[in-house]
């Protein structure tokens, strides 16, 4: 079979690969229907490169039609259209009893110190063979894999795998008060799904990026969308544009970084709008590799050069992530506020400003998301005539498997509009 395989930092191929096939009883075996590159993948591509080995199938986002099942299947059949959770759960030990299936006892990495076994992400979270390939070995099927019809497109089931899930929790764990504010920092994918959840349950959307074709998606479902200051213009000593706020009038050809200036003034722009107190929360839908941060970006490119075998001590023990857009959502909520953050972080030694979080009586919630939890809540919004979050309104680019490649650059450097690529093997 045909499959997006790592070989070095930058480097991914679609390649032969042995099928997937039954090796556990509980096993299914999927024809892949539909993939997806997420924002995840990318820091694959950059920076966890120490952690995964030539060959290493990608791809966390599938779905697909059942081809077999191992003899101890007994809730999913073969011909069955199912979307594979990322995230690989028993369902039944004390963490998954809980709704918290990432940290599943079962399948934990306890070599690591790691959560739940994921598809496709590192041997920190087993080694897992992903999705992005024409096959797919489902692991606990029974455990994990949502049946769905037949009738609607995969565009409305696809995003149950990741990022609609994870865009619900980082709302839910936000605890925005009825008729309140957030402020979405980065509408790639997962900032994009956290806006139109908000609007649906009426709160107002602030939302933050320096692309402008993710800004006008995000404005079409009903958010107050601002432009990032650049930090060539910081240095130049530039007065701030008039457009910068309503994200007009940028050169996209120059470096987009939340800037010191930018955030301050960015922050008075949002404060000003929601009664001078700012936000009721703040979501990060950015993480480990926000723009604003060079010194960090060096280093995380410098350790990712590095022989595995000094490169991975050093990125477990001593990793850095550039931190610009959570320090900006830190000072930019509302005192009694809550940050919540969707974005990978995988940094030990980040600083971090504990007197602004004391001071300002901050409730912080981060966590990869528990995706089998919120199905039951998703699946009719997924199912439902009117898409009333735009599930078939997300994805830019579509293209064949053997297309992996480019598009992971593409969505990488933000260019041709990307937002979302669904992959068709």
């Amino acid at each position: 079979m045909r499959a997006l395989t790592w070989h070095a930092t930058k480097d991914v191929r679609v390649i032969d690969v042995p099928d997937a096939r039954i090796l556990q009883p509980s096993d299914a075996v999927i024809r892949v229907t539909s993939a997806a590159i997420c924002g995840s993948d990318l820091h694959l591509y950059d920076v966890f490169g120490p952690f995964l080995h030539r060959g290493d199938i990608l791809g966390h986002e599938t779905m697909g039609v059942v081809e077999a099942v191992g003899a101890d299947v007994r809730r999913v059949a073969v011909g069955d259209r199912v979307v594979v959770p990322f995230v690989i759960s028993c369902g039944s030990c004390y963490m998954c009893a809980r709704g918290l299936t990432t940290q599943c006892e079962t399948t934990q990495n306890r070599e690591h110190g790691t959560g739940a076994a994921l598809y496709g992400y590192t041997e920190l979270y087993g080694q897992v063979p992903g999705g992005q390939a024409e096959y797919l070995r489902v692991r606990r099927v029974d455990a994990n894999a949502i049946v769905v019809g037949n009738e609607l497109p995969d565009e409305r089931y696809l995003f149950l795998s990741d990022i609609l899930p994870t865009a619900w929790q980082g709302f839910r764990y936000a605890n925005v008060p009825a008729g309140g504010s957030i402020a979405v920092l980065g509408l790639g994918p997962v900032g994009q799904l956290v806006t139109r959840i908000a609007r649906h349950h009426g709160v107002t959307v602030h939302a933050v990026d320096p692309v402008v074709e993710r800004r006008l998606m995000a404005e079409r479902y009903g958010a107050t969308v601002y432009d990032l200051d650049r930090e060539a213009g910081n240095e130049a000593g530039d007065e701030p544009d008039e457009h910068h706020a309503a994200g007009e009038g940028h050169d996209h050809d120059r470096d987009d970084v939340i800037g010191r200036r930018g955030r301050s003034e960015l922050a008075e722009l949002i404060r000003d709008a929601t009664d001078g107190r700012g936000p009721d929360a703040v979501i990060d839908a950015v993480g480990l590799e926000a723009h604003g941060s060079p010194g960090t970006a060096f280093a995380q490119a410098a350790v990712g050069v590095l022989p595995d075998a000094l490169a991975k001590p050093l990125m477990k023990r001593a990793g850095v992530d550039r931190l610009a857009a959570l320090h900006f959502a830190i000072d930019l909520v509302r005192r009694g506020g809550t940050v919540s953050v969707s974005g990978v972080y995988a940094g030990n030694v980040d600083p971090m400003p504990m007197m602004t979080i004391f001071d300002k009586q901050i409730t912080m919630r981060f966590g990869q998301c528990n995706v089998q939890h919120w199905v039951p809540e998703l699946l009719p919004l997924a199912e439902g005539p009117a898409d009333v979050l735009g599930l078939e309104d997300l994805v830019t680019h579509r293209v064949p498997l053997d297309r992996a490649p480019e598009m992971y650059e593409k969505f990488r450097d933000k260019e041709d509009g990307c937002i979302k690529v669904m992959l068709k093997p």
